[in-house]
């Protein structure tokens, strides 16, 4: 394998068709390319992703992309050294979009294609932004996941902690429609509450002082809608300090399970020096802050991208994928998508059997 690799990474696992070339070589990695469609205007007057939509969506616009990135690289596609998608987890038309454009270049290329887990992608980030060494503790949070794992190599991550119920970022997209504020949730919320008093109004912190690292965020969702309908907010200030008490409530939570996902990191892997955060939530202002700080009490050092690469973004699946390439981890052009891939084979589902904590 050859000391500088370029690879091309294509996501459109939901509602961004993203496209990016990521070269990595002996002076380290290099973005040269990294686009993004987004599908925001198309999914906005339903308050949600409609399938059906972004992959025809992605259809329409993942050709000229990839035509995009590969000039705005310098890169002609002979000069690839893999082509990488996103295979699973996702929605499964954007999934066959994606992956069957890479399977396509590949082909005619002559170049290696690598199926690539969008998780995995997530959590390997902070390996192509700030070359974080293995073992590292990951706290993905998305719109469809929130998860609590250890990082300990390319392939192999295990589970701590899972969502019961509803992701962190599915929490901040339905109490923000609750709330009449814009599509996608997250940043509205963070936008709305800026000024706003988090104290005035008491929300519940989801599974606090349990056992395991595990999530919930339905109870704060009903909780949520029982004040609205109990007592409709009345202006601007209502608005800022109910999201403002929402923003803190998901906030904290997440740091609560995360403190304790970071205990048992520092007990069972003593070599570990990290705590990285990843997926769309971790570009929330004030998490960073939390985790930061928590981050700091336990020794390690906090790492988390800029928010455009928290988002789903093709840098992110171009470096997953050369990193599995480096490894000779290639895929043949039959790989199947899989809307539900585990990053953890051995662990249970979020509605699952348990498996018991350690």
């Amino acid at each position: 394998m050859r000391d500088r690799l370029i690879v091309l990474g294509i996501e459109t696992s939901c509602d961004e068709t993203a496209i990016a070339v990521v070269e990595d070589g002996p002076a380290g990695p290099t973005i040269r390319a990294n686009l993004v469609q987004s599908q925001l205007a198309e999914h906005a007057p339903y308050g949600g992703v409609v399938p059906e939509i972004a992959a025809r969506a992605h259809l329409d616009h993942v050709g000229a992309l990839v035509r995009r990135a590969l000039a705005e690289a310098g890169v002609a596609p002979a000069e690839l050294d893999g082509v990488a998608a996103a295979a699973g987890p996702g929605l499964i038309g954007g999934l066959i979009v994606g992956t069957m454009t890479a399977k396509g270049l590949a082909w005619a290329a002559g170049k290696p294609f690598v199926a690539v887990n969008h998780l995995e992608a997530h959590a390997l980030t902070a390996r192509l932004t700030d070359r974080v060494a293995f073992p590292y503790l990951t706290l993905l949070v998305s719109g469809g996941h929130s998860q609590l794992l250890v990082s300990e190599g390319v392939g192999r991550h295990r589970q701590l902690g899972t969502t019961l119920d509803d992701a962190a970022g599915e929490a901040f997209d339905k109490t923000a429609k609750l709330l009449g504020l814009a599509y996608p949730g997250g940043p509205a919320i963070e936008r709305a509450a800026r000024g706003g008093d988090p104290a005035r109004f008491a929300l519940p912190r989801p599974l606090k002082g349990r056992a395991g690292c595990d999530f919930s965020f339905s109870g704060l969702k009903t909780a949520v809608r029982e004040l609205v309908e109990a007592a409709p907010p009345a202006g601007p200030a209502d608005i800022a300090d109910l999201a403002a008490a929402i923003e803190a409530a998901i906030c904290d939570a997440l740091a609560e399970r995360t403190a304790r996902a970071a205990r048992r990191f520092v007990r069972d892997y003593p070599a570990g020096r990290s705590l990285v955060a990843a997926g769309g939530v971790a570009a929330n202002t004030r998490l960073r802050r939390r985790l930061a700080a928590l981050a700091a009490e336990h020794g390690l050092d906090f790492v988390v991208p800029a928010p455009e690469l928290c988002t789903d973004n093709g840098a992110m699946i171009a470096w997953a994928g050369l990193e599995r390439l480096r490894l000779g981890l290639v895929d043949g052009l039959d790989a199947p998508v899989r809307p539900r891939w585990p990053l953890d084979p051995a662990a249970r589902s979020g509605r699952g059997p348990r498996r018991k904590a350690a």
